[in-house]
C-alpha cells in the first residue's frame, strides 16, 4: 500500500473529475508496479462493472465501448493491465466475502461521498447500477444481453465506428 494525494487534488476539479481520478490512480499504480519490477497490474473490476461501463458509455458518453479483460498500456510501455474477475458477478463476490467473514474497503471518493450526503445519486455508476437492477426485474437475462451486445456488433448496421485512429462511416461504402 502507498499514499497519494489524488482524492484531494480531484476534489477541486469541476470538469469530469471521475475520469481524471481514474487516470491518475491508474498512473500511480503503473508507476509503483514499475518501481517494484512488475510488468502487470491487476484490477478488481468484475462482470457488473463491465456491463455498467457499457451502459455508462452509451448513456453519458455517447459512445459504444466496453472494458477489456486485458490490454497493453498506451502510456506505460511494457506494462499490461489485467482484470481477473472480469466474468465474476458482483453478487458472487459479496457472497464469498460474507461466507469468509471479510470486510472490503469502502469507496474513498470524496465527491461520491459528498453527493450521497446531499441525498443525491452518489455517482453515474450508481445510477446505472440501479437502472440495471430495475431492468433485471423485467428480464432476468438483461446482464448477459448487455454484455453480449458488445460481442455481437454488426459493423454493417453502425452509422460509424473507429478502429485505432481510423474513422469509418457507413456512407464510405454505401454506393459500392
Amino acid at each position: 500500500m502507498f499514499e497519494t494525494d489524488i482524492f484531494d487534488r480531484v476534489e477541486r476539479i469541476e470538469d469530469h473529475p471521475c475520469y481524471v481520478c481514474a487516470r491518475m490512480r491508474r498512473g500511480y499504480l503503473y508507476k509503483k508496479a514499475r518501481e517494484l519490477g512488475c510488468n502487470k497490474i491487476a484490477l478488481g473490476h468484475h462482470f457488473d462493472d463491465v456491463i455498467e461501463t457499457i451502459l455508462m458509455g452509451m448513456l453519458y458518453g455517447a459512445q459504444m465501448q466496453t472494458m477489456m479483460p486485458k490490454l497493453h498500456s498506451t502510456f506505460h510501455e511494457g506494462m499490461e493491465l489485467i482484470r481477473p474477475l472480469y466474468f465474476v458477478k458482483e453478487s458472487d463476490i459479496i457472497n464469498w466475502r460474507d461466507r469468509n467473514g471479510l470486510e472490503f474497503i469502502k469507496c474513498a471518493c470524496k465527491i461520491t461521498e459528498k453527493n450521497a450526503s446531499k441525498d443525491e445519486e452518489g455517482s453515474k455508476r450508481e445510477t446505472v447500477k440501479k437502472l440495471i437492477k430495475t431492468l433485471r426485474q423485467e428480464n432476468k437475462y438483461i446482464d448477459t444481453n448487455i454484455f453480449r451486445s458488445a460481442q455481437n456488433v454488426n459493423l454493417n448496421t453502425l452509422i460509424s465506428y473507429q478502429k485505432g485512429e481510423e474513422k469509418h462511416h457507413f456512407l464510405d461504402d454505401y454506393d459500392k
